[in-house]
């Protein structure tokens, strides 16, 4: 598996047990990373961190996009996995769109329900389409 890929399911991990213990993500964030073991790449640092500061934009965009759903109905999997591939879609130059997409519907392809794949390349996918029109 790829550094990258690695790196994103990593940085689910933290997400969602943030989410699953009802702790800040950035706690326990600092924990995993001064545990050191298994260390924590770089890139999960930067995901998880992104996912913080721009999370209240990215739930406001997956709310308005995702039709019929709310954020709470979705799976925590889905959930997590689509905050990071909005992040990495609307705040990283550094990885192009098709990418994030396939990263994000591999997550929960492994990972969730059998209609997340979909669910969650249509919800990003629309998400790319509005990009050009939103201001961050």
């Amino acid at each position: 598996m790829p550094a990258r890929s690695r790196a994103r399911k990593r940085a689910l991990d933290i997400l969602f047990e943030s989410e699953q213990q009802g702790l800040a993500p950035g706690a326990t964030l600092s924990r995993w990373v001064s545990a050191g073991e298994p260390p924590v790449n770089e890139y999960t640092v930067t995901l998880v961190e992104g996912v913080i500061e721009y999370r209240d934009r990215i739930d406001e965009l997956l709310t308005a996009y995702a039709e019929g759903w709310t954020l709470d109905r979705m799976p925590a999997v889905d959930r997590n996995v689509l905050r990071m591939g909005a992040y990495e879609i609307l705040y990283r130059d550094d990885v192009p769109d098709p990418v994030a997409i396939s990263e994000a519907v591999a997550l929960v392809r492994e990972l969730s329900t059998d209609e997340s794949p979909g669910f969650v390349n249509g919800l990003l996918a629309r998400v790319i389409e509005v990009k050009p029109s939103l201001s961050s």
